[in-house]
């Protein structure tokens, strides 16, 4: 989503783009405070030459392994978010939309966050299906559809947990216990984090442990540019909540608890630490802001501000960085670092169990999910273990899917199947031949009734182009069955035709009349009769042949 941008305003994109009105309205505040943040700190001058070959290898480390740092771009700007917005269509949950007819594409509940989507993509006879971030863990979001990814043929398979070995919930007992230890010897504690997703769940674990743990006084601040819109639309996206909170709007109550923090002023949101913020500021305090990078926003403010004393802790929530670079430009450090990244997506065990459920026939999936992550080679547990093994793919790689689409659909017209009279060809089997105009139009085929010959008109009247429809001919019947040699040979017998011989072919066989120099040439789906300039002589043939088969 924060990428979306650069995709519709800088490559020429035309297409329609779809998500969920959650993904918008909260990629738009994501997308909002990363501008905003960028915005307040201008540079009088753009450098690009550090992006030369020869220059990158001097640089300190991270920049200088960056991955194809020539297309790396300036921030877009809040215009170009809005336009990127504009191109968006909103879709719900199962809702299915029609691409030009050839498929059908489905977003399902992910269980990731609110409005995240899982995507199934089928034709009428074949299915993908597309997971991405999702998570089974019961949090605030909806909970993961499973039931609708079963009987794919591929499951695309990315955006598993990228700390494998980390128990969220482990991680959320963590944070609380540093987070009262901190604040009850003094220091303050700084949570840099997004403004979205994750924050909800901390915010409502606090509120449960807050009075059991005698914080009740300490003041938590959330500051970001989006902070006020955040914290309201969690409250007004209801049908995209689990059920237990979508039960609390009907009662009414406000479905997360951080409502009533807000109303009793334990939780105090500010746009940015200038202005009001700064008048209320008191310490102890726990101040949650952005950008868990800590490379810009208002975070870097605090880790200024309070990275001299060893009272005060930052706590790390966000697996997307490690948090060793993040900290890196700010040492020597006093303060307490800790790491307790809290990742609700899948896992290896959960994709194994969700595998072994939804039973696709394929599974693809990034190389790295195929072997033990690098630091822990022995462990073969985290990894994808699936029969048949997944099919792997890398960076920018281009896969053909293994399936083969081997049937189209198509309808036929009530009026044309009216006219159909179906014929007994084995016991349970029949067939009826159908003559018909084949009618095709956004990947969808139609047979329609043959056009009537047209009734000859006096007159030099024009032919209207809508008029030039084919011409149908009268067909002759189909013929079926098979043609036994021996009875075949008595009957021409029976007939007057003597000197018959019978040759074996790899195909079939061939009955040769030699008196009258003539051969018929019988096989498995054609038979010939092959006489010379003799019409009467073929006719004769050619009807004791149709005795034998069977005619529609």
């Amino acid at each position: 989503m924060m990428a979306l941008p650069y995709i519709t305003e800088h490559t020429g994109f035309t297409g329609t783009v779809y998500a969920t009105e959650p993904t918008v309205q909260i990629g738009r505040l994501l997308m909002e405070e990363l501008v905003n943040f960028i915005e307040r700190v201008p540079k009088a001058q753009s450098a690009s030459l550090w992006k030369n070959k020869d220059i990158q290898r001097l640089l300190p480390s991270p920049l200088k392994d960056a991955v194809e740092v020539s297309t790396w771009r300036r921030c877009y700007t809040m215009q170009e978010v809005n336009s990127a917005l504009s191109k968006i269509q909103l879709v719900g949950y199962s809702q299915k939309i029609e691409l030009f007819g050839a498929v059908q594409v489905t977003p399902l509940s992910s269980g990731y966050a609110l409005g995240s989507s899982n995507w199934i993509i089928q034709s009428h006879y074949e299915k993908v299906s597309y997971v991405s971030g999702s998570s089974l863990l019961t949090t605030h979001p909806q909970p993961m559809d499973q039931a609708s990814l079963k009987n794919s043929d591929v499951l695309v398979l990315t955006g598993l947990t990228q700390i494998p070995t980390a128990n969220p919930d482990g991680m959320v007992g963590e944070f609380c216990s540093n987070l009262a230890l901190t604040v009850r010897n003094g220091g303050n504690v700084l949570v840099p984090c997004y403004p979205s997703g994750v924050i909800y769940d901390l915010l409502e674990c606090l509120y449960q442990y807050i009075d059991s743990a005698g914080l009740s006084s300490v003041p938590l601040y959330f500051i970001s540019p989006v902070a006020n819109s955040s914290l309201e639309f969690s409250q007004i996206f209801a049908e995209w909540l689990c059920h237990n909170k979508q039960s609390k709007v009907y009662l009414p109550e406000p479905p997360f608890p951080h409502a009533e923090l807000i109303q009793t002023n334990k939780l105090k949101h500010y746009p940015s630490i200038h202005g009001d913020f700064s008048n209320d500021f008191r310490q102890p305090c726990v101040v949650f802001t952005g950008h868990p990078s800590l490379r810009f926003g208002d975070v870097v403010h605090f880790m200024e501000l309070w990275g001299k004393s060893s009272l005060n802790t930052v706590i790390f929530t966000e697996p997307d960085f490690s948090y060793l670079e993040a900290l890196a430009p700010y040492q020597p450090l006093a303060m307490k670092c800790i790491y307790c990244p809290i990742g609700t997506r899948l896992n290896f065990i959960q994709v194994s169990k969700l595998l072994k459920e939804v039973q696709p026939l394929h599974v693809v999936c990034p190389e790295q999910y195929t072997q033990p992550p690098p630091a822990q080679s022995h462990r073969m547990d985290l990894m994808i273990d699936c029969q048949p093994p997944a099919m792997s793919y890398r960076r920018a790689e281009v896969l053909a899917l293994p399936f083969k689409r081997r049937y189209e659909k198509i309808e036929i017209m009530p009026e044309l199947a009216d006219s159909l009279v179906p014929m007994e060809i084995k016991p349970g089997i029949s067939l009826a031949t159908v003559s018909a105009v084949l009618h095709t139009k956004d990947n969808k085929h139609l047979l329609q009734p043959p056009p009537r010959p047209a009734q000859p008109t006096s007159g030099k009247k024009r032919k209207r182009v809508s008029d030039d429809v084919p011409d149908c001919k009268v067909l002759k019947p189909l013929l079926s069955g098979s043609i036994p040699v021996e009875q075949f040979v008595q009957t021409l017998e029976k007939h007057g035709f003597s000197d018959i011989k019978v040759e074996d072919t790899a195909k079939g066989h061939i009955v040769l009349l030699q008196e009258a120099e003539t051969l018929i040439q019988i096989e498995e789906d054609s038979t010939h009769i092959i006489c010379d300039n003799d019409e009467m002589l073929r006719v004769r043939l050619r009807d004791l042949v149709l005795k034998f088969l069977q005619k529609f």
